[in-house]
């Protein structure tokens, strides 16, 4: 801007540093006297906002030169006024001396209008470079500020093959792989009585191939049993783990990885599916992110309406919650206590836990929205609220990634899953010494009916896109095998068309015969990885018919022991 800068006018000087401008001591660089400078964070310029990049004070278009004539070069010239930066005085002598002839008004006014162009191509360069400079000095702003909330917030660690936008079989460890399965975590935090309890536990699984997502949410009561550290319910797994650890190391950062660890590991066990990253946010970043994206708009399914008081800590107030069925919109206030509240609900932790899926997928949308995603101000002002409340190891590049493939969800695309939804009930409250808890229905710690349940609802993209059909053939002398393979197989989301027994039972290892010649990789590839064999294409006795299926499985003794 050097080589543009405008003249002095009254004293005053303009400052890019600050974006301001104001009187200073004469011949001093110092800063204007009297005047603060104003905070980058609400981007002002001497009291003027720069929505819609207004100028600021004391940066105006400049006016029109004044022409003057003389009727000859002797004639005393005007004293010249103090003229808006960019203005100048022309003092000419037309031929002949007056301007009253058609041709001296004539040439005048070219003169005239001449002049006012230059003037305001001069205004129109200075101007734009102005606002290109404060376009500048704000995304330069707005990036820095952004790029350290950025690195506080995303550590990096965990990793989803299917993040990558050309996957490939041999990438993809097993079954479920093809999805991008994000452990959603809510916590007190602060003050709050017991700050680290994971008192939200949800799921968020995205098929990036067909743009589909399922929110699945986790009962807090569930009583699990956790490997060294005996059992509890599911929502105190995170913050057990986290003081193991500071009782052994008073590394924050670590203790929090090592809670992240347990209830990964925990969730992965109770569903049966492969848990790729984690996202732990407070209560504060909650509310606050409702009200940066000006708040959300959902679909209540019934009336809520809580009697007893709830403490507002933001405010130091009572709040009282009352939501009617139907379209509501919700501030950062109302969505906490609604997303909290298991008070005058039917079945309690279950209609809470739906209230929870239901939001989280509008918040979602609202975030990953054109009108949010694209504005940098408003990612900052995410970052702003996240910053010191959420802790995730997804990386910059996997969020950026994970926002992308996001986009392209509708709202229309995501499904609400729940444990204890009719007909789907997997789960029931229980008394377990006095405390009362979740279980399975099957029993405390049977979770066979739910990983059977989530893996098809939640089935592999590439599985069910290649669609394969199975045949499973008993291949030894243990009976039962193909029936208990198939069902393991089932689980997973395999179309098993066929169960038998081979024509001989004296199969050492298990053979996977590819009857498709390779054009199903994928599922040639989960194959091999669960069964521990390599598929050939030839089948190894020739009275076996594959009778139209793609894969057959004759199970050998291996596989039996």
């Amino acid at each position: 801007m050097d080589n543009f800068r405008r003249p002095v006018r009254d004293n005053q000087r303009h400052s890019m540093d600050n974006i301001l401008n104001g009187p200073t001591r004469s011949g001093s660089s110092e800063r204007p006297l009297g005047r603060r400078s104003p905070s980058m964070d609400g981007f002002r310029s001497s009291g003027r906002k720069l929505d819609g990049f207004r100028r600021p004070e004391g940066l105006h278009p400049s006016q029109p030169s004044t022409v003057r004539a003389t009727s000859s070069p002797s004639a005393r010239p005007h004293k010249q006024q103090h003229q808006a930066p960019g203005a100048s005085l022309l003092h000419m002598t037309l031929p002949g001396g007056e301007l009253s002839t058609k041709k001296g008004r004539r040439g005048a006014k070219k003169v005239k209008k001449h002049g006012r162009l230059h003037s305001i191509k001069k205004w129109a360069v200075r101007s734009g470079l102005v606002v290109g400079a404060l376009a500048l000095l704000l995304g330069g702003y707005l990036g820095v500020k952004a790029l350290t909330k950025v690195n506080k917030v995303f550590k990096g660690g965990g990793t989803a093959a299917a993040l990558q936008s050309d996957v490939k079989p041999e990438l993809l460890k097993g079954e479920g792989d093809g999805r991008i399965n994000v452990l959603l975590l809510g916590r007190g935090g602060g003050d709050h009585a017991g700050p680290d309890l994971t008192d939200t536990i949800l799921v968020a699984s995205i098929d990036p191939v067909n743009k589909t997502a399922s929110l699945v949410s986790i009962p807090r009561d569930l009583w699990v049993s956790v490997p060294g550290a005996g059992t509890s319910k599911i929502n105190a797994v995170f913050a057990n783990a986290k003081y193991r650890s500071l009782n052994t190391s008073k590394d924050k950062a670590k203790a929090e990885a090592a809670g992240a660890k347990a209830i990964e590991n925990t969730v992965s066990d109770v569903l049966g599916i492969p848990i790729h990253y984690y996202s732990i946010v407070d209560f504060a970043a909650f509310k606050q992110a409702v009200d940066t994206v000006g708040g959300v708009d959902i679909d209540v399914p019934a009336n809520l309406t809580v009697t007893e008081r709830l403490w507002d800590e933001s405010t130091g107030k009572n709040y009282y919650l009352n939501v009617g069925a139907g379209r509501q919109h919700f501030d950062g206030t109302k969505a906490l206590f609604f997303t909290r509240s298991r008070q005058t609900s039917l079945r309690g932790d279950f209609d809470r836990s739906e209230r929870q899926r239901i939001f989280i997928a509008a918040i979602s949308q609202k975030i990953l929205s054109a009108g949010t995603f694209t504005n940098p101000v408003k990612v900052s002002q995410l970052m702003n609220d996240f910053g010191d409340h959420i802790a995730t190891d997804f990386s910059v590049g996997n969020a950026i990634r994970l926002a992308q493939i996001g986009k392209d969800v509708k709202s229309s695309n995501i499904k609400s899953v729940g444990l204890a939804d009719p007909p789907n009930n997997y789960v029931q409250t229980d008394n377990l010494s006095g405390v009362s808890i979740v279980r399975p229905v099957a029993g405390i710690g049977d979770y066979t009916a739910i990983h059977n349940y989530i893996r098809n609802t939640l089935r592999d993209p590439y599985l069910a896109k290649e669609n394969a059909s199975l045949a499973v053939l008993n291949g030894t002398t243990t009976a039962g095998l193909a029936t208990a393979k198939s069902d393991e197989l089932k689980s997973y989301g395999y179309k098993v068309a066929r169960v038998g027994d081979a024509p001989t039972q004296s199969y050492a290892h298990t053979v996977i015969v590819d009857m498709t010649g390779g054009k199903k990789p994928f599922t040639k590839n989960y194959l091999e990885k669960r069964l521990g064999a390599k598929a050939t294409t030839k089948l190894p006795d020739s009275t076996i018919q594959a009778q139209g299926a793609d894969f057959v499985i004759i199970l050998g003794q291996d596989d039996a022991d």
